[in-house]
């Protein structure tokens, strides 16, 4: 059957419908973790602080409370996450063909699952020997005085890009279906990619090497992971061969 084209005025309905749901489910998510488990959550935030004995203080009557929201706001953002991505592949699906839609239902947990994996490795691995080495070995001899929203600032700052490029396979995976790029490519093309990673990893973290050093590589370990995703992934038929199959069977 035939499906009934849009037009853009319902379009933009659609896309307002998935601006407003996304915006709902993140406000939702965010009042919910604020009002239950804010404090839980700010002493997971500081524990790579605490395990070398050092406190944060705040400043400012409000710096506190605006801290709390701003980690509930970035806990809210991922736990709406799965809504977000749905609505945002329901307003894509029907641009695809059949035989593509299969790919949404496994881009979405995906992506969440890269996503949660490299905010997870950042936490649990690559915050510990940054936090060691900045506030304990390059701090040794002062004394640390960190105020909590300019430490909750650098801890955002410091996971988001973890979470961002662990989505570099799936993007690879992606973009060889479709037929952009090859594993030769890549290959062929590794030097420049570990000078990009290396730019990237110094706008991407807070400005000090041994964070840029710490993002750089394990970007460059998911690039090697890349290629061999690109060498595994199935690229698209290209067009012209399709049309010398149609103009063969005509014959």
């Amino acid at each position: 059957m035939e499906e009934k084209s849009m037009t853009i005025v319902e379009h933009l309905e659609e896309l307002r419908k998935v601006v407003v749901v996304s915006i709902i489910a993140v406000l939702i998510s965010t009042m919910a973790i604020f009002f239950l488990f804010r404090d839980l959550l700010f002493m997971a935030a500081i524990k790579p602080l605490a395990d070398y004995g050092i406190q944060v203080v705040f400043i400012g009557p409000t710096e506190a409370l605006f801290s709390k929201l701003k980690i509930s706001i970035f806990a809210g953002l991922f736990v709406s996450l799965p809504v977000i991505l749905w609505k945002i592949w329901s307003f894509v699906v029907p641009a695809l063909h059949t035989n593509e839609r299969r790919y949404v239902y496994l881009l979405v947990p995906t992506s969440l699952l890269l996503f949660l994996l490299g905010v997870s490795f950042a936490y649990f691995t690559v915050l510990q020997v940054a936090t060691r080495f900045l506030l304990v070995i390059a701090a040794e001899g002062l004394e640390p005085m960190i105020t909590v929203s300019k430490y909750i600032s650098f801890l955002v700052s410091f996971l988001l890009p973890f979470g961002a490029v662990f989505e570099l396979p799936l993007i690879v995976f992606f973009l060889t279906h479709i037929g952009i790029i090859n594993h030769s490519f890549l290959a062929r093309n590794r030097r420049y990619a570990i000078l990009i990673t290396f730019v990237l990893a110094a706008l991407l973290t807070p400005p000090d090497v041994v964070s840029q050093t710490l993002l750089a590589g394990p970007m460059v370990i998911l690039y090697e992971i890349s290629i061999w995703v690109s060498r595994v992934a199935k690229p698209k038929p290209k067009l012209e061969n399709s049309v010398a199959k149609e103009t063969s069977s005509r014959d």
